[in-house]
């Protein structure tokens, strides 16, 4: 019996002596378009949920399309099964063209016109195929969970009942996305890879169940999708607290600071602390940044770059190990998150969690897990090239003041935000899913969604 199982009581309820019972390890099948945990943050989840759904006792199989999932090898219960696309986008040919027999059925025609157009299909194709794969396979699953898929392949009878992550809604992306856009030419582009968004707008209004990870999340999640809010729940997730933690033996080094961001995502907020650090090195010269994230050859960052002449201070790093990763962020004496918006930061919990002082803007939900302004981060307005600035030169030049937002930062996230807790909310959010429709099947009332530890209600 896992431990979840020992603390969740004796058996009661409409499983109480049935298949889908409180203490029995349930058979989950995770959803996900794009899993890769290098192309952002919805890789990461499924890659650090599966695993400690696994380590409960759990049987774990990730459904996913390319790039493919990668998840941690030698655990019992977790698998993966490859859903392919077409990969219409992968490196070094996006926007590639199929050859005629790489098209299998109508859904591949379907990915390739949509593409064509300048949307994005993979959302919509991916759900299609998913739901193919489940109804065949039907009375594998206990419950099926979709990583933010939201496509109209998901509504109807998937043969288990559905709960679904949003991390947070993509119509903040695309506002974002279309205030940067320069002229009318891009709007238009932007408007069009976007349209899929309308789609997940009406499957999410028809979605029984559904999680999200902080509690802003959960208010735009009604305010731009129209969730009802007794439909959604918050399990905050969180770092890998075993793999970033402190270690003294990696030496700091002076002047360092780090962030995770792409440069071409307006949302990340790269300009802006670009923008800063001219200004930190009027004052400090051996200010430098490392990003961890792909570089853009052009655009409004490269720009930046050239125009303060900071070339020689700012490298950009992409494919690096775990463990590179770690040590990057230990070295560093300043972790940054610049965000104008995030639905939760793993970035910003993973710092703190290596005991790294962090300053991070107030963009969506990263107050939730940065905490107050002076206790565990140095909190600053988003979009405020200035405020950044004056930020990091006041913790590059306080040694006392880093290690102690360090120090206090790292029991936040310890207390708050870890994977295992989140695992633990999310399994019970399962057992009520799964009550629910067992209880709607019978003619009894449908379960009550419980309040989780470490949610907000």
């Amino acid at each position: 019996m896992t431990a979840e199982a020992m603390e969740a009581g004796p058996r009661t309820g409409p499983y109480a002596d049935g298949d889908a019972d409180g203490d029995r390890p349930l058979r989950i099948a995770l959803l996900t378009y794009k899993g890769n945990p290098f192309c952002g943050g919805q890789g990461v989840y499924v890659r650090h949920l599966s695993r400690e759904l696994a380590r409960l006792g759990h049987s774990v199989e990730v459904i996913g399309a390319q790039p493919y999932p990668v998840l941690d090898e030698g655990l019992e219960g977790l698998r993966l099964t490859e859903l392919p696309s077409l990969d219409l986008y992968r490196s070094p040919d996006p926007f590639r063209t199929p050859k005629r027999d790489e098209y299998r059925d109508w859904v591949d025609a379907l990915e390739v016109a949509t593409m064509w157009t300048g949307g994005f299909p993979e959302p919509a194709t991916f759900s299609l195929r998913a739901r193919r794969h489940l109804r065949a396979r039907r009375g594998e699953f206990d419950v099926v969970h979709d990583n933010q898929t939201l496509g109209y392949g998901l509504l109807g009878d998937l043969g288990a009942p559905l709960v679904s992550t949003i991390h947070h809604p993509i119509t903040v992306d695309r506002r974002l996305d279309l205030d940067a856009a320069p002229d009318w030419r891009r709007r238009m582009s932007v408007r069009r890879w976007y349209a899929f968004t309308r789609m997940q707008k009406r499957v999410a209004r028809r979605l029984p169940s559904v999680l999200t990870v902080s509690g802003t999340s959960r208010q735009e999640i009604v305010d731009h999708l129209g969730v009802r809010e007794d439909r959604i729940d918050v399990v905050h997730i969180g770092a890998d607290t075993d793999l970033f933690s402190p270690d003294p033996s990696v030496p700091e080094v002076p002047g360092r600071i780090v962030t995770t961001s792409s440069a071409d995502v307006p949302l990340k907020g790269l300009i802006y602390l670009v923008e800063a650090l001219a200004k930190v090195r009027a004052e400090n010269p051996a200010a430098h940044l490392v990003v961890v994230g792909k570089r853009a050859e052009d655009g409004p960052v490269a720009q930046a770059i050239e125009k303060y002449g900071l070339e020689g201070a700012i490298e950009f790093v992409k494919g690096i190990t775990d463990a590179e990763l770690v040590d990057l962020v230990r070295s560093a004496e300043v972790a940054c998150v610049p965000s104008l918006y995030e639905g939760f930061s793993l970035p910003a919990a993973e710092a703190m969690a290596t005991g790294t002082p962090l300053l991070a803007t107030t963009g969506g939900a990263i107050p939730e897990v940065a905490g107050p302004d002076g206790e565990t981060c140095i909190a600053v307005r988003p979009a405020d090239p200035g405020a950044l600035a004056a930020g990091l030169i006041r913790l590059l030049g306080d040694r006392e003041l880093r290690a102690r937002l360090g120090a206090a930062g790292r029991e936040r996230v310890l207390a708050k935000f870890t994977w295992a807790r989140a695992a633990q909310g999310t399994a019970e959010l399962y057992r009520a899913a799964i009550a629910g429709t067992a209880g709607s099947q019978s003619g009894r009332p449908a379960a009550t969604t419980p309040t989780y530890s470490g949610s907000h209600r």
